[in-house]
């Protein structure tokens, strides 16, 4: 009988695991203009790798009004408005076939109430990630896809990594402090270099003697947790064992962990799923 293989590392994407999910705030944009949902993250990924978006968070280009006009222009394309609605029309009749003019949306408001949401700790991940920090038996580690605010913007911090989520980690990989984002599979090789840098540095220390630290870290001591099915695969190219977090439903995913790691993680926030709301929209920012 194979042997599970040891976890050394739990390495958690924030966005949509640790804090809420700004895909909520997309979804509930999106159903509040009365348009097929899904449009907003076409928008974005079709423009990969060098959308404004995703330039942004590389740290290549400064959040100011030239990404916001462009992040715009992005979300304006009729070309691929057009291929975007073809196809949810296909998949169902109660759409109607013609294709109708690019909906109007301010990418600047959107941005910002994706941000503003995303400030809230997830009920079900946050709780199990104090627990496994009380634990004290794991490397936990963080790999995100991240903006810099600039200094006068409401969410600007003058210390990036004083955030009390951030904080809770012992390594922390930020996609616009590195030049790199997921997908790209460079930025799971960096983090890998990372946590085993992590671990080999510490490894004469009691916990790290213990854990066997002085070996470093090898891809399959790395359970991975993500909400997005395509940062997960890059992950299971590389080695990594991976959960994927259900929009929420992240409950889900901290019944793996409790799995993996033999802990009671689970908080008292009720096992309710979220469900979107169609909120009238006011800018938050």
């Amino acid at each position: 009988m194979a042997t599970k293989p040891l976890t050394k590392v739990l390495l958690f994407d924030i966005g949509g695991v640790c804090v809420a999910s700004p895909f909520q705030a997309i979804l509930e944009y999106e159903l509040s203009l009365g348009i097929p949902p899904g449009w907003i993250n076409y928008s974005i990924s079709k423009t990969a790798p060098n959308g404004f978006w995703h330039r942004l968070e590389r740290g290549e280009i400064l959040m100011d009004d030239a990404f916001f006009a462009g992040f715009n222009e992005d979300l304006h394309s009729a070309e691929r408005w057009a291929a975007f609605y073809k196809v949810q029309a296909a998949k169902d009749a109660s759409i109607p076939k013609e294709v109708p003019p690019v909906p109007n949306m301010d990418g600047r408001w959107l941005f910002n109430d994706m941000m503003s949401v995303s400030t809230a700790p997830d009920p079900w991940i946050y709780p199990a990630l104090q627990r496994l920090k009380a634990s004290d038996r794991f490397i936990l580690a963080a790999m995100s896809n991240t903006v810099i605010f600039p200094s006068g913007h409401p969410l600007y911090s003058e210390d990036f990594y004083a955030d009390p989520i951030r904080k809770i980690f012992d390594v922390f990989v930020s996609s616009a402090h590195v030049g790199l984002r997921k997908p790209d599979y460079r930025m799971y090789e960096h983090t890998l270099r990372e946590v085993d840098k992590f671990a080999r540095a510490n490894a004469s220390s009691e916990k790290g003697r213990l854990l066997g630290w002085l070996d470093g870290v090898s891809p399959d001591e790395v359970v991975f947790l993500d909400d997005i099915g395509e940062n997960l695969k890059g992950g299971r190219q590389l080695g990594f064992r991976t959960i994927k977090v259900p929009l929420g439903k992240a409950f889900e995913a901290v019944d793996e962990l409790e799995s993996i790691t033999g802990l009671q993680l689970a908080g008292d926030h009720p096992r309710i799923p979220v469900k979107p709301k169609i909120r009238k929209l006011t800018a938050k920012i």
